[in-house]
């Protein structure tokens, strides 16, 4: 009886030891997608559908583009609402967001979008002057935002979408405030989470050599897309591809 009870006893104490080790390894099943300048949440549309059906769970952030800190607040609030460990995607400036909202300990791994990789204590417009884009079409309004030239709107934002499409989306714009641009990063979140980056091979609104050189400098799985700018919305299913690679590896 008492060699039952020692053995009882220790199978009890396996299990028990196993139990945080496979909540830790539990699957990601939650994903967060963080949109850029001159746009907003809808553009995932085509890639949250695909993700949808395909059994994850979803949130699409709507933060304000009034200043960094606050659509890290509005990012953070999404991802603290998901229930267990979650990957959080971002599309161009979206990317200054992730990389700071990124250092939340539910985030398992981030996904970059044609989008900004910041180091600590770099903003969007110091990575822009380094090598900046093809597009000249950003430009400021007299009362402290920036709008994207209705007129280069299709040519150099949404060149791989209907004229239509991009003509509305010109119209319909978000437009950030100035210093949202300025502000830096004061954590960088890839710099401890694997990291994932989609590079647009036909941006011309971030340059695609900046795109590569962040990328390799946070050592980032890497996959190219022959796209514009908006390749997310243009090529969804790539897209979602790699988000759900992020997840696959975590």
């Amino acid at each position: 009886m008492n060699a039952i009870r020692l053995v009882s006893a220790a199978l009890a104490l396996a299990f028990a030891a196993l139990s945080p080790i496979s909540a830790i390894a539990a699957p990601v099943r939650n994903i967060v997608l963080v949109h850029g300048f001159f746009a907003d949440g809808s553009g995932w549309q085509g890639v949250a559908n695909i993700l949808l059906k395909d059994g994850y769970h979803v949130t699409v952030v709507q933060q304000p583009e009034t200043s960094l800190a606050e659509d890290v607040q509005a990012t953070t609030a999404a991802i603290d609402a998901m229930d267990g460990d979650t990957i959080l995607v971002g599309h161009s400036y979206g990317g200054m967001v992730i990389t700071e909202a990124g250092a939340n300990a539910k985030v398992a791994g981030l996904v970059y979008v044609a989008a900004f990789q910041p180091a600590v204590g770099e903003s969007l417009l110091d990575l822009v002057k380094q090598m900046p884009p093809a597009s000249h079409a950003i430009k400021p309004t007299a009362d402290g935002h920036l709008y994207f030239d209705h007129a280069l709107f299709h040519a150099d934002f949404a060149a791989d979408l209907a004229p239509a499409e991009a003509r509305f989306m010109a119209l319909s714009q978000v437009l950030p405030s100035v210093k949202t641009a300025g502000a830096a990063v004061t954590q960088a979140a890839w710099t401890t989470k694997p990291s994932w980056a989609i590079v647009s091979t036909a941006d011309r609104t971030v340059n695609p050599e900046l795109e590569r050189f962040m990328a390799q400098r946070a050592g980032s799985k890497v996959v190219e897309i022959d796209g514009s700018h908006v390749a997310f919305i243009a090529h969804p299913a790539e897209v979602a591809k790699v988000i759900e690679q992020a997840v696959a590896r975590n």
